[in-house]
């Protein structure tokens, strides 16, 4: 199959799935195909598809991420001990693991396209993960706490491991409570690494999207406490993953102030 071909297959057999697709029809062009195929991944609940589903979606996921560009985080240089900051999409990043800032559910996030790293991750790991991730959770019998950590496997991103993470949301002022609960993402996050023998790991800014939480206290708890952490650690490299300009000059400063190297964009 070309790519086009595939994307076709992996749409015409989730829009089978059930009866309310009936009426939608395969657009035009590419770019609408591909934003009904996220949609539908997105909205799908957690069950299990065909093997030649999963045969042809893990092929045409790996072929659309490679398209982007992948970066090589051992590639990056580090701006403070082991810390390196980078700019870009986490979903592209090959190293050891990503985090993942999840929600309570811990299933992904449902809304078709939506703009939240969850739902990258879960678009681009493919529909194994909201399942693997369900079963979980049906293990656990309850939601996931905030301020905890649990790795799965990637599937069909670059990395090999994705730690999810519930951060805290803030509603109204920034409690020292709430700063407490991310300090406890970074480390619980790191715990998982050694506990696993990942020796890299990839952070997106937790809790500064839609959970509310301010980008430059954030970034200040992330720092202090990565570096605090890595002092004891055999983790070999930590990266600072940002996707917007404000965060990336507030990590920069930051970085900067706590005595890194001058720091060029990555």
């Amino acid at each position: 199959m070309t790519q086009n071909e595939k994307l076709e297959y992996l749409i015409r057999y989730l829009l089978s799935e059930s009866e309310r697709y009936s009426d939608i029809k395969l657009p035009e062009t590419d770019a609408e195909r591909k934003q009904l195929l996220r949609s539908l991944m997105n909205v799908r609940p957690p069950q299990a598809v065909s093997k030649k589903f999963l045969k042809v979606q893990d092929e045409y996921l790996r072929c659309e991420t490679s398209a982007k560009g992948i970066t090589d985080a051992e590639k990056l240089a580090p701006v403070r001990g082991r810390m390196c900051l980078w700019k870009g999409d986490i979903t592209t990043l090959r190293c050891g693991a990503i985090v993942n800032a999840a929600n309570s559910g811990m299933t992904g996030c449902y809304y078709p396209c939506h703009g939240c790293i969850d739902n990258a991750i879960h678009t681009y790991a493919g529909v194994q993960l909201r399942l693997r991730c369900a079963e979980m959770m049906e293990e656990q019998g309850y939601p996931e706490p905030t301020g905890s950590a649990k790795v799965t496997d990637a599937y069909n991103l670059p990395c090999e491991y994705i730690i999810h993470t519930v951060g805290p949301i803030v509603r109204g002022r920034l409690r020292e409570a709430d700063c407490d609960m991310l300090r406890s993402c970074y480390l619980e996050c790191l715990k998982a690494a050694e506990e696993n023998g990942i020796a890299s790991v990839a952070f997106c800014c937790i809790s500064t999207g839609e959970f509310r939480f301010p980008n430059e206290r954030a970034a200040e708890i992330a720092v202090d406490t990565v570096e605090e952490y890595l002092k004891n650690s055999k983790i070999e490299r930590v990266i600072f993953n940002v996707f917007k300009g404000t965060d990336l000059s507030i990590y920069k400063r930051i970085l900067t102030e706590r005595g890194g190297a001058e720091i060029k964009a990555q």
